[in-house]
């Protein structure tokens, strides 16, 4: 096995452990930093899939500013105090297990059935196309009107907030 296939594999499952123990904490702010470490594992992944891009962005954007945000609203909304909720098991709670493991058992007959576990190779071209380079230059050629049209509706969204924020301070 290759050092990239083991690191892959290695933040897979550190990736895996920390979506479950996120979603199984009752602490809000211990949830917020487990899903920090499930971006961090998910950009390594994304590295060794040769996507630079990608894995930068995922760090800035999700792992920076998007947590930031999360932190913020915890913080704000002091859920330090909620009691846990209990819930009995219930018909819905049956299917969605049930769902899981259908899931679960979809993707283990998907790997078995993939090159018997082994990696597929990558095309030739992967580690350039991964890269800013490669990606403004499409951005800024082939998709630039979808680029445009999306930057306006970003600014269209922030003037929206500022009027409306001003709007309930007058």
């Amino acid at each position: 096995m290759s050092l990239q296939a083991l690191v892959f594999f290695v933040s897979a499952l550190i990736a895996i452990v920390s979506a479950i123990l996120m979603i199984t904490r009752a602490n809000p702010v211990k949830s917020a930093i487990f899903l920090i470490i499930n971006f961090l594992s998910l950009s390594i992944i994304y590295l060794t899939l040769n996507a630079q891009f990608i894995a930068i962005i995922q760090v800035l954007v999700y792992a920076g500013a998007i947590m930031v945000l999360f932190v913020f609203v915890i913080m704000l909304l002091n859920l330090q105090d909620e009691k846990r909720l209990s819930d009995k098991l219930d018909i819905r709670k049956a299917i969605a297990f049930l769902f899981v493991l259908l899931v679960f058992s979809r993707i283990a007959l998907g790997l078995g059935k993939s090159a018997s576990g082994r990696f597929l190779e990558q095309a030739k071209n992967s580690v350039e196309l991964g890269k800013v380079e490669s990606i403004g230059e499409k951005l800024f050629t082939s998709y630039i009107l979808p680029f445009e049209i999306t930057s306006l509706i970003l600014i269209v969204a922030i003037v929206g907030s500022i009027v409306l924020a001003k709007r309930k301070f007058e």
